[in-house]
């Protein structure tokens, strides 16, 4: 064996390939044939899209569990441990058998060099292969077409937004990325798009294969009735009064709506009672989507364990001003100018008493301005932060970045746990502190207040 420990397989692979990023299918496709790897029987749902590929993974997750079925889940990035990525039957992954797989695929490419994401994805295959799984979830990591999750033929593919991201990777304006996306459709299978603003090319590639494209808005939609309730309807199902789906924002409803609509395709294969699905939509979590974390004075005990800042959610219906008091936090993986902006949104639905302070780490290759243009008028202060690996930005540059883009007040810390610090130590009572810009940034903001809370056990 290469290494005992799951840390130094990660150290290596990171060293293995020449590029970080580098799509494609070819270098899976025979390492998967010296595995002799076979393709899963059971139903496998594919989703991209540009924003809410993580909340949509969740929220079909948690469905199918709740339901009783044995669901292998695959997503990225993580925030704080690399075995986040796997859950076999709502479980992560262990580490030893990460490390087994591990050392299959390294048997197995001979001379090929892998990169990170696809010594990932690979892991993820060999895990289910022996899983006994009743469905299985894959989480696109960039575009579609060329990635690592695409070697497996998805049953149902769900695209979830289009917009500019990535553009040194998959086009520079929509419809080329958007024709990307759409690269994880398959002849014949149903293709879902989970937003009201379709691309033609989105369109167009279905056509090409001959997939069965329903979209929001005309396939299948939703709107929130006077109880405060949501109602759903597909082709063949509809349902009325369901509860809000347990993530924060009106855009979990757009999330929600897809999963739905990729769960009525399958219904013969993966039939559902109705309460599997509003025990599925109320118990769903995912850290770092609009998470909201209230932490009390330094003498005070804000929370019960460690655990509730980890998986705690934003209430799902959180509109009104947060209480006066402490700073409050406010945790979101927003890293391009739409998730901003939806952040945005949701910032200024939920008012603060006193001033927004923005901890701030945004990866070199993101479009920086137009994630200051979406919410230059919701923050007041601004602390910057640096993050590691390849693609990581110096935060003198992020802040001058961000000073042309129109914001004042900026100040710079090396790290993002010291730069937490520095927004508490100038936070008031009633202000409230933002971390924002990568899952580098909302992992380590995780740890920092973990660490937090036990100072005040």
């Amino acid at each position: 064996m290469r290494f005992d420990r799951l840390a130094d397989w990660l150290a290596w692979q990171e060293t293995l390939h020449p590029s970080k990023i580098d799509l494609g299918l070819e270098r899976l496709r025979r390492v998967l044939a010296r595995l002799q790897w076979q393709p899963p029987t059971c139903p496998v749902i594919t989703i991209g899209g540009t924003n809410g590929k993580g909340s949509s993974v969740a929220l079909t997750s948690s469905i199918l569990a709740q339901a009783g079925y044995r669901v292998g889940t695959f997503s990225s990035p993580h925030l704080r441990r690399y075995n986040e990525r796997i859950h076999v039957a709502t479980r992560e992954v262990s580490d030893a058998s990460l490390i087994a797989a591990f050392e299959r695929i390294d048997m197995a490419r001979e001379s090929d060099t892998l990169t990170f994401f696809e010594f990932n994805a690979l892991a993820a295959l060999l895990v289910f292969e022996t899983a006994c799984l009743d469905a299985i979830v894959l989480e696109v990591g960039m575009g579609g077409r060329l990635d690592a999750v695409n070697v497996v033929d998805a049953d149902v593919a769900l695209v979830t937004s289009v917009a500019l991201d990535h553009c040194d990777w998959l086009g520079a304006d929509v419809a080329t990325i958007a024709r990307e996306k759409a690269g994880i459709f398959r002849a014949g299978q149903p293709a879902i798009f989970g937003s009201r603003e379709l691309p033609l090319s989105i369109v167009e590639s279905a056509q090409q294969l001959g997939s069965d494209l329903r979209c929001l808005g005309r396939d299948f939609d939703w709107h929130i009735d006077d109880a405060g309730t949501w109602d759903w309807r597909g082709r063949q199902t509809s349902y009325r009064g369901l509860p809000r789906p347990a993530l924060a924002g009106d855009v979990q409803f757009d999330n929600a709506a897809a999963v739905l609509g990729v769960l009525e395709c399958l219904a013969a294969r993966l039939p559902l009672e109705r309460t599997a699905i509003e025990r599925g939509l109320r118990s769903v979590r995912l850290p770092g989507r609009f998470q909201i974390v209230p932490v009390a004075a330094a003498t005070a005990n804000a929370m019960t364990s460690a655990t509730t800042i980890a998986t705690a959610n934003a209430p799902a219906n959180a509109t009104t001003s947060a209480a006066a008091g402490p700073a409050e936090w406010i945790l979101d993986v927003a890293h391009n100018p739409e998730a901003a902006r939806m952040l945005a949104a949701q910032l200024a639905a939920r008012p603060c008493a006193g001033r927004t302070i923005a901890v701030c780490g945004i990866l070199a290759d993101k479009d920086i301005e137009g994630i200051a243009a979406q919410l230059r008028a919701h923050v007041d202060a601004w602390i910057v932060t640096g993050l590691g690996g390849a693609r990581s930005l110096a935060p003198q540059v992020l802040a001058d970045r961000l000073r042309r883009a129109g914001i004042a007040e900026v100040s710079c810390v090396s790290q993002v746990a010291a730069a937490c610090q520095a927004a508490e130590a100038i936070a008031r009572p009633s202000d409230r502190i933002v971390v924002f810009g990568s899952f580098l940034t909302v992992g380590p903001a995780l740890e920092f207040l973990e660490a937090r809370t036990r100072s005040c056990l």
